[in-house]
């Protein structure tokens, strides 16, 4: 699952990557909120949610948000920061943000409160993909063959996803290593072939179709 981070604190900012990225998140973190509004606009579709601090520079947090729902923008927000509040909380959610939380916080809790607002914009108590027999439960990172539990690492997992997020379309090497490394994370050239690789042990060496010259898809269920 990607997240895009919107955090001008570079101690809680690579704090927060950190704890996130153990807990199988890919983070992309921006430092001010022009920068968060270029990769919304740019890529807002791979991201599952918006963590966003209020007092960024160049853009507040606060005008980003508004901005977002007035153009439309559906992504879940949900907002960081110390403005603890009353009415800067109620300011924040009338704005459009979906949550609110106060630092400083745990990280579970943090966790706990993205799965939820994830659920939420996915319209059921919990968000299931499935493709033939198949099954994927992206907020307990569970992947699941003919009823039985196929352990995945994290990024085989943000992979597999990835592909079974439109398991029509054939997805580039470099496509799915963005949608698998975050920004500033260091790919060795051959990691989404060696990725590929073990899903196919896993699932069957069928189940991942190379498109030669363009990129991979999975098989028709």
């Amino acid at each position: 699952m990607r997240l895009l981070l919107a955090e001008d604190d570079r101690m809680i900012g690579q704090a927060l990557c950190e704890g996130l990225n153990q807990e199988g998140f890919v983070v992309d973190w921006v430092q001010d909120g022009h920068q968060a509004e270029l990769a919304l606009k740019v890529a807002e579709a791979d991201y599952a949610l918006l963590l966003l601090d209020l007092g960024l520079p160049r853009l507040s947090g606060l005008d980003l948000l508004t901005d977002l729902r007035r153009r439309g923008a559906g992504i879940p927000v949900l907002i960081l920061t110390a403005r603890d509040s009353l009415s800067d909380r109620v300011l924040g959610l009338n704005s459009g943000a979906d949550d609110y939380l106060v630092k400083p916080f745990e990280l579970d809790e943090l966790v706990a409160r993205i799965h939820a607002l994830v659920r939420r914009a996915a319209g059921r108590a919990e968000p299931v993909v499935e493709h033939g027999p198949l099954r994927l439960l992206p907020v307990k990172r569970e992947c699941w063959l003919r009823g039985e539990p196929v352990e995945l690492s994290a990024r085989e997992f943000d992979l597999l996803y990835a592909l079974l997020e439109k398991p029509g379309a054939v997805l580039s090497r470099t496509r799915l290593e963005e949608r698998v490394y975050g920004w500033g994370q260091e790919v060795v050239s051959n990691a989404i072939d060696v990725h590929i690789h073990h899903l196919r042990k896993k699932l069957g060496p069928g189940f991942i179709v190379n498109v030669r010259g363009v990129g991979y898809r999975v098989a028709q269920a």
